[in-house]
Formats: C-alpha cells, structure tokens, sequence
C-alpha cells in the first residue's frame, strides 16, 4: 500500500509540475516585440507613386474600430438594461397597484382587479425586454472578450 501512495504523490507532482510549463509557457504571456524600422529608401518612394493609399486604409481601420465598444462596456451596457428593465417593471406594477388600491377605496372592485392585472403584465413585460436586451449584450460582450483573449492565445 505504500508504494501505491507513492505513485499518487509521484504522479500528482509530476502533473501539477507540466501543467505549471505549459501554463506559463504558452503565448499570452509572452510580450510583443516593437516593430522594426525598415531603412529602405524605396518605401517612401513607392508611398508617394500610390498616393499613399495604404496610409489612408489605415486610417479608416482605426477609425472603425474605434467607433466598436469593447467587450467589457458591452457587458456593462447589458447589466444596464437589465437594470432599467427592472426599474421599469418597478414602475408599471406600482401605477397598476395604486389604480387598484384607489379603486376598491371607490367600491369599483372589477376595475381594482383588472388595473393589477395590467400592471403586473406591464411589469412582467418591462422586465422581460430588460433582461432579453441585456442578455444579448452581456452575449455579445462575453464573445468579444472570447474573441479577444484567443487571438492573443493562438
């Protein structure tokens, strides 16, 4: 029975040993090395026969991406609809209370039920929509981020 514990301890190190390797040796943690500076007198002269459209591309790139949310604004935009949603809810079944509390104080016990009755769909609806729209973007954000982290993976 001792040499079987052994062999689990063996094993267990020898595991938690690669493991540790590969962890620390895969690529996003290794840094980007700066460009290099290329001395060649022919870029700029091909540059300006071009018109130098490729500075231009570059330009609009940046600017589309730019203009992108990233992920963790797109999470943070998702939390807020869910968060107005509710809000909104909140809002709906107290109007659709307070109509059916004034209307049993009048005696109108038919309004007093159907006054609940649409401020609790208006809330289940409010809240709904908050948290289906929230939801997409929380996804949405959740994927970018994905996206992300894998291509400084891979």
């Amino acid at each position: 029975m001792k040499a079987a514990h052994n062999s689990k301890t063996f094993f267990t190190l020898i595991s938690i040993s690669l493991l540790t390797a590969l962890i620390f040796a895969s690529p996003c943690f290794a840094r980007p090395q700066p460009p290099t500076p290329q001395a060649s007198s022919a870029q700029p002269q091909a540059d300006h026969a071009q018109g130098n459209d490729a500075g231009q591309s570059i330009k609009k790139d940046r600017k589309a991406q730019k203009n992108e949310r990233g992920p963790g604004k797109e999470v943070a935009s998702g939390g807020e609809d869910i968060g107005k949603g509710a809000g909104k809810g909140a809002v709906s079944l107290g109007k659709g209370t307070a109509g059916a509390a004034v209307n049993l104080a009048t005696l109108h016990p038919v309004g007093a039920g159907a006054d609940l009755g649409k401020g609790a769909a208006g809330a289940g609806k409010d809240v709904g929509v908050g948290a289906a729209k929230g939801g997409a973007k929380i996804g949405k954000g959740t994927g970018k981020g994905l996206k992300k982290l894998l291509k400084k993976i891979f």
